[in-house]
């Protein structure tokens, strides 16, 4: 296993909560990345296991030192993900799954794309995007939660449009049609990149889906030939060859993305 930075990115709707969920408790081996805030706890939360809450001098003062991997402003309070712990789980040997919008794994990208060749944390990124198979089961689901107005719905399926024109910014795009499907794909991608610990990642079975030529498949559909970027930036970021794996069929775009579907 080699510690990964795991994004996972997705629409309301899409199913990637129940995803995530299902991963952190499978895998002992990943880790949630808790958020900082300076909004005031809600509820039962609790700091340092819901959020970091910080005050908006202190979290301003991790901004000017350029501490965070990514963070905005959402309501008048910020959010962001700073890189010491980070730093410090993939130093203990743990993977770290952080759940974030597509404007914040861009900024992720960025943020690694700067540092230096050296730097353990530069080459560390998996980032997936998950997709509901189409808007009209997305918009189905939305409804069917029952948890939002009508309009809270509309700009949901609004925003999520706007996602979903940027999923080609990811390595991986899993299509959630259905669930266990959509989770074995993903448990796929995260043991080819040696992210987690399973049978998928041992050099035995490494050799089996590779053919011993560095390049992966998508159950045997697909290759991946280039090499990793930042996001549609023109950065090199990675030279990792054959990182799709995905348990259905697939191909890459020749960015660097694998799209895997069934």
């Amino acid at each position: 296993m080699t510690p990964k930075l795991v994004i996972i990115s997705a629409p309301s709707g899409a199913g990637k909560s129940t995803l995530c969920d299902r991963l952190l408790q499978d895998y002992p081996e990943l880790v949630y990345s808790v958020s900082c805030t300076t909004r005031e706890p809600r509820g039962e939360e609790e700091d340092g296991v819901d959020y970091h809450f910080l005050t908006r001098e202190v979290f301003e003062q991790f901004v000017g030192r350029g501490d965070f991997l990514e963070y905005a402003e959402v309501h008048g309070n910020y959010y962001g993900t700073l890189a010491s712990p980070i730093r410090a789980a993939l130093d203990q040997g743990l993977s770290v799954l952080l759940d974030i919008d597509v404007e914040g794994a861009d900024q992720v990208r960025n943020f690694l794309c700067d540092l230096d060749e050296d730097d353990p944390l530069k080459d560390a990124l998996v980032d997936i995007f998950i997709s509901p198979p189409s808007m009209e089961e997305l918009r189905r689901r939305l409804e069917g939660r029952g948890e939002d107005a009508p309009e809270v719905i509309e700009k949901r399926l609004r925003n999520a449009i706007g996602e979903m024109n940027r999923q080609k910014e990811f390595r991986f795009n899993v299509v959630n049609d259905d669930l266990e499907i959509a989770y074995r794909e993903l448990v796929s991608i995260l043991e080819f990149n040696n992210a987690v610990i399973g049978p998928g990642n041992t050099e035995e079975e490494h050799k089996c889906r590779c053919g011993g030529h560095g390049h992966g498949s998508c159950g045997g559909h697909g290759h991946h030939h280039g090499h990793g970027s930042c996001g549609g930036h023109g950065h090199n970021h990675g030279h990792e060859h054959g990182s799709c794996c995905c348990g259905g069929k697939g191909h890459s775009h020749g960015n660097g993305s694998c799209h895997c579907h069934h």
